[in-house]
């Protein structure tokens, strides 16, 4: 998230502003409950987008890429508390409570939470919290409330245990389908192989078989023929593509983008 305050570090967010905020790689490592408080929250994924509004909750699968769109309310503004739900919190949990989570789960990667009394009050609860980050009270009191997040959770919907307490290694994912969906995701090629379920060593293997050239070539090439594309069917200026497609500047892209086709892309839509 764009400059959240940490109320407790790495685990606990808070995030305010007026005006609308996009941001296009949001990579989830771990499961993450969101709380709306005020405004519009979207997520967007390459197989789905989910939105909600004031009061509504949303439990985020861990090792997912997406864009993050936040939309304050109409001459108001836009609220969010956002807990980090850590795989070692979680593994904790599932010893004290004697667990036994057998199975991977195989449900919606994103759920949207049906509001209750408990859970509208415990998000009451931590807005004192959040008034007062600084407090010395936070850091220990805060980690309760994680657990009681997550305890709340299996309440609310006991289907949820096997997706909180889901430990094992990502599947291999198809890779050719996987990096056609997310290749304009400006991530490192060390994430693009944990999200596949590989070794950075197995992914570059696997990669060279699939593609035929190593990862990072592929991206850039693959990025400038979407460019390409986006500005002679689309018409889409230079300026409001660049970040879209994964390049982390303008002259970046405009210095790529004239090596490979000989003209800048501002030269190219004329």
């Amino acid at each position: 998230m764009t400059n959240p305050i940490e109320i407790i570090p790495g685990v606990i967010f808070f995030s305010y502003h007026s005006t609308m905020r996009k941001e296009k790689v949001a990579f989830m490592e771990h499961n993450t409950l969101v709380l709306q408080v005020s405004g519009r929250f979207s997520i967007e994924t390459a197989t789905e987008r989910i939105s909600m509004g004031s009061g509504e909750m949303l439990l985020i699968q861990k090792n997912q890429l997406g864009e993050l769109t936040k939309t304050p309310l109409e001459g108001g503004e836009y609220q969010t508390i956002v807990i980090r739900l850590k795989e070692d919190l979680l593994r904790q949990i599932a010893l004290e409570e004697q667990l036994e989570i057998g199975q991977k789960y195989l449900g919606p990667p994103n759920v949207l939470i049906p509001a209750n009394d408990f859970l509208r009050a415990f998000f009451q609860s931590v807005m004192p919290y959040v008034a007062h980050p600084e407090e010395k009270i936070t850091q220990a009191m805060g980690l309760l409330k994680v657990r009681e997040a997550v305890h709340l959770l299996l309440h609310t919907m006991p289907e949820l245990e096997t997706f909180l307490f889901d430990f094992s290694e990502p599947y291999k994912l198809d890779m050719e389908k996987f990096m056609l969906s997310n290749f304009h995701y400006n991530v490192p090629v060390e994430q693009f192989a944990r999200l596949t379920g590989r070794s950075l060593a197995g992914f570059k293997r696997d990669f060279q078989k699939i593609f035929g050239m190593a990862p990072r070539h592929w991206l850039q090439e693959r990025r400038l023929t979407e460019a390409r594309h986006l500005i002679e069917t689309k018409h889409k200026k230079p300026s409001a593509i660049y970040l879209e497609l994964g390049f982390e500047s303008l002259s970046h892209f405009s210095h790529s983008f004239k090596r490979k086709y000989g003209k800048s892309p501002t030269e190219w839509s004329i």
